[in-house]
């Protein structure tokens, strides 16, 4: 960090914040720069038996499937931003059933939250982010062709919930670069 985005200062420098994080500080206003993770929003798009997968247009993960989801906006909701990510890749409306798992991506800096979704019609259509879009029977789900495994995660439990049904919230780390 060269300048200080509060005043403009470039008397910005890296300290030690209670002896475990280490973040810039502007000497001239006492401003503390935080570099938190991100939070990425995305839905379990379910169709009677068939769960929804996107064929991801655009890097990172070109060519794989993926459950349609993508970065928070500022002033959205967690649930609004699952539904505007759903719409933007698929042209598909859902009704948000509950939150579903929470998947951290440490060396990502990224927390991730699927919601199991309800599909109210499958009428989707393509675009640059998704060039192909199909319903997958659950014993047909392409697991070594998903392109995070957040994906495998939330797919895992959701057939988890299945045979065991629960309102459980599946919560798991990673360390792995491929979240």
């Amino acid at each position: 960090m060269n300048f200080c985005s509060k005043c403009g200062s470039d008397n910005v420098h890296l300290h030690l914040e209670q002896e475990s994080f280490v973040r810039y500080a502007c000497q001239a206003c006492d401003a503390i720069h935080y570099k938190n993770p991100l939070l990425v929003v995305g839905c379990v798009p379910v169709y009677q038996q068939q769960v929804l997968l996107c064929k991801r247009g655009i890097e990172p993960r070109k060519g794989y499937w993926n459950l349609p989801a993508g970065f928070m906006e500022l002033n959205e909701s967690v649930t609004a931003g699952a539904l505007r990510e759903l719409k933007e890749e698929t042209g598909l409306s859902g009704q948000i059933i509950r939150l579903h798992s929470v998947y951290t991506a440490r060396q990502k800096n990224q927390v991730m939250l699927h919601f199991l979704t309800r599909l109210e019609n499958i009428d989707f259509s393509l675009n640059k982010e998704s060039v192909a879009i199909q319903l997958f029977e659950l014993n047909k789900i392409p697991w070594d062709k998903l392109a995070f495994k957040s994906n495998t995660f939330a797919l895992k439990s959701y057939l988890k919930t299945l045979e065991n049904p629960t309102n459980e919230v599946f919560i798991s780390e990673s360390d792995d670069k491929n979240g």
